[in-house]
């Protein structure tokens, strides 16, 4: 945790220099903290701002007042501020270039249990979605709540893309975090309050903003708020947008960033599918053609569905869909570690089958068996 001290000049200078955060950390390199930046004089900031100095004359006493109010407001909200360089301000947003100074935070659960123990992938796209939209938005996170490595959705908490997302989220299990572009005190729109309020009771999810209390929802806000849903996530999956929205810009983002971009294809007369389709044909996005595919490429591992039917597709090709060696290999993933006198049990087939059909999968490698003759299916088959 910070110093009262170093979190109130953090909050000051969030509020001062929230739309250009190069100029906060530039302060944050030259004088190593934050506080003593309130301490210095005029003249040392005004040449440590550079090409921002005209922000100098706002960096005094009274915008540190407003912080310890702000503070308390946080507190008596059951909100939280974190500061950049505390312990608990999400890992992959810090690695940006142009991280906020500060994250205002609201959640049932510790900061860490958001964003350090589930990878992050963001789900955006148009608030004017098409059927084949909300229809793939739902399908690709139902399929990542199906992952080996479960992870995290953030999204904008707007309509279209966002609320899809978060909603189908909650629906299949996954944690989702929502980014505002309001103060933490207000979600926009207001149709979403509820869903913002579901999120925030859900163990691992939280709402974020690095907005002052009392900020509303201006255009500009959106395009800071952007940059904060491409800095948490280790990819952005992008499921439609028109050639300019908001998504094209959280995209750029996450390129800028170097992390992985997903674009969902459309028609190229679908004015909702455009930018997907621009991104793609710019190299600046793979592809999505498969639910299950996309997970893969994530990083997620395989979805149950597809790590059940990989073994049986595998087996059904060598041998054949009927061949009975499929369901003695299917027993012995449900139950590594089975013996042949356990498979027998399962099956209610005669010693010999079990022994002779166990030795020819074993024989063409998909099948291990110990000293003790314990089944295992190999790791890189299952």
């Amino acid at each position: 945790m910070l110093e009262k001290d170093e979190l109130t000049a953090l909050c000051a200078l969030n509020k001062a220099l929230g739309y250009v955060p190069a100029a906060g950390h530039a302060l944050l390199s030259r004088f190593g903290a934050a506080a003593p930046v309130f301490t210095r004089k005029s003249a040392e900031v005004r040449e440590a701002l550079g090409h921002y100095r005209d922000f100098a004359e706002q960096l005094d006493g009274k915008l540190l007042d407003w912080a310890r109010q702000e503070l308390e407001r946080m507190e008596n909200g059951g909100f939280r501020f974190i500061g950049f360089g505390d312990g608990d301000y999400p890992s992959l947003l810090a690695e940006c270039e142009d991280p906020p100074l500060g994250l205002y935070f609201n959640a049932c659960s510790p900061p860490a249990a958001v964003f350090e123990m589930r990878p992050c992938i963001s789900v955006v796209g148009t608030r004017d979605l098409s059927p084949y939209g909300r229809d793939w938005c739902r399908r690709l996170v139902l399929a990542m709540g199906e992952a080996s490595v479960p992870p995290c959705i953030v999204s904008g908490l707007a309509f279209g893309a966002d609320g899809i997302a978060h909603r189908t989220a909650l629906e299949c299990g996954l944690t989702t975090v929502g980014v505002m572009a309001t103060g933490i005190e207000k979600v926009y729109p207001w149709q979403h309050a509820e869903l913002a309020a579901q999120m925030v009771r859900t163990p691992g999810c939280a709402v974020v903003t690095d907005y002052p209390s009392g900020s509303s929802p201006v255009a500009l806000n959106f395009v800071r708020r952007n940059r904060i849903i491409a800095g948490l996530s280790r990819a952005t999956v992008v499921v439609e947008s028109k050639t300019k929205g908001g998504s094209l810009i959280t995209a750029k983002y996450a390129c800028d960033y170097n992390r992985d971009v997903f674009a969902l294809p459309g028609r190229t007369d679908d004015v909702r599918s455009a930018g997907c389709n621009s991104l793609i044909r710019q190299r600046m996005a793979d592809i999505i053609t498969d639910p299950e595919d996309l997970v893969e490429r994530l990083g997620l591992g395989k979805t149950a569905r597809r790590r059940k039917a990989g073994l049986e597709t595998l087996l059904g090709r060598k041998y054949g869909a009927d061949s009975p060696l499929i369901p003695l290999a299917l027993v012995v993933k449900g139950h590594p570690g089975i013996s042949l006198e356990g498979i027998v049990r399962e099956t209610g087939w005669t010693w010999p089958e079990v022994q002779e059909r166990a030795a020819i999968l074993e024989t063409d490698g998909f099948l291990e068996t110990d000293i003790l003759r314990r089944c295992t299916i190999p790791t890189k088959i299952s």
